[in-house]
């Protein structure tokens, strides 16, 4: 029996892992997952490179891993979307978020949704460890992504608003991406953690490493500098005026404010 056999299925938390061309590597994250946390589910957005039939083999022989398939590729947040729809009509409550191209701890899995279960009205964000692949470009333009997010979110207590290892309530979530056009690609991550504070659901920072695999390595990067932050600062500007209007209210809030939880 399989190690993942052996890991009790969860009613309420599902781990959900949305891949574009991810290559080899979703199997490793997708074994890696299933053999911490059960069920597992996988969209695959609109991948052209052989994975979606190996991921289907995978399922057709592991009842809690479930393999979504998208006709065209949507972007992350859609890929995630759909997921999240699928989950709350099965009646599940949080999600953990993990990318396909083994950047994100697997093993912690079971620590992200346990302090999310310990409070579940609350988001449990992972705090990027970052080692010497992770490349300096990227590290110190994140720096004013956070410091953007913080603003945004008048202290609300977000320590990475990028990572995309982490786990949300379904419900709050759902709301506000069907509630707005955006938010359907890379503007994902940084953007479902400010308009979720803005909804009054804090944060939880766990420390959680991250790591940047080479392309010798299999390492797959769909990041493109110039594309997506244009991307991002068009984000921000809907954020900051988003900000501008919510101030007063922001403001009240902090008045009352509780610090976030963290766990270091």
């Amino acid at each position: 029996m399989s190690a993942a056999a052996t890991v009790a299925a969860s009613a309420s938390h599902v781990v959900v892992i949305p891949s574009y061309n991810s290559g080899a590597l979703v199997y490793a994250t997708v074994r890696a997952a299933r053999a911490v946390w059960a069920p597992v589910w996988v969209v695959v957005d609109g991948s052209n490179d052989g994975t979606a039939a190996g991921l289907r083999e995978l399922a057709a022989a592991d009842p809690q891993l479930r393999v979504e398939i998208l006709a065209r590729n949507s972007g992350k947040g859609a890929a995630v979307l759909h997921a999240l729809e699928l989950a709350q009509a099965a009646g599940f409550t949080h999600a953990l978020t993990m990318d396909a191209d083994g950047q994100h701890p697997a093993d912690l899995i079971p620590a992200f949704m346990a302090a999310s279960s310990r409070r579940p009205e609350a988001m449990v964000l992972g705090r990027p460890v970052f080692d010497a692949s992770a490349p300096l470009l990227r590290v110190r333009g994140r720096q004013i992504s956070n410091g953007l997010a913080r603003l945004e979110t008048l202290g609300a207590g977000i320590d990475d608003a990028l990572y995309g290892f982490r786990v949300y309530p379904i419900a709050p979530l759902v709301a506000v991406m069907r509630g707005q056009a955006w938010m359907r690609r890379f503007d994902f991550d940084p953007e479902a953690v400010v308009r979720l504070a803005w909804h009054g659901v804090a944060p939880i920072n766990i420390a959680a490493p991250v790591k940047y695999l080479r392309a010798e390595d299999g390492g797959v990067s769909h990041f493109r500098y110039g594309r997506d932050n244009a991307l991002l600062t068009w984000m921000n500007l809907r954020l900051l005026l988003g900000f501008a209007l919510r101030l007063p209210s922001l403001l009240l809030r902090r008045v009352r404010h509780r610090p976030p939880f963290d766990i270091r």
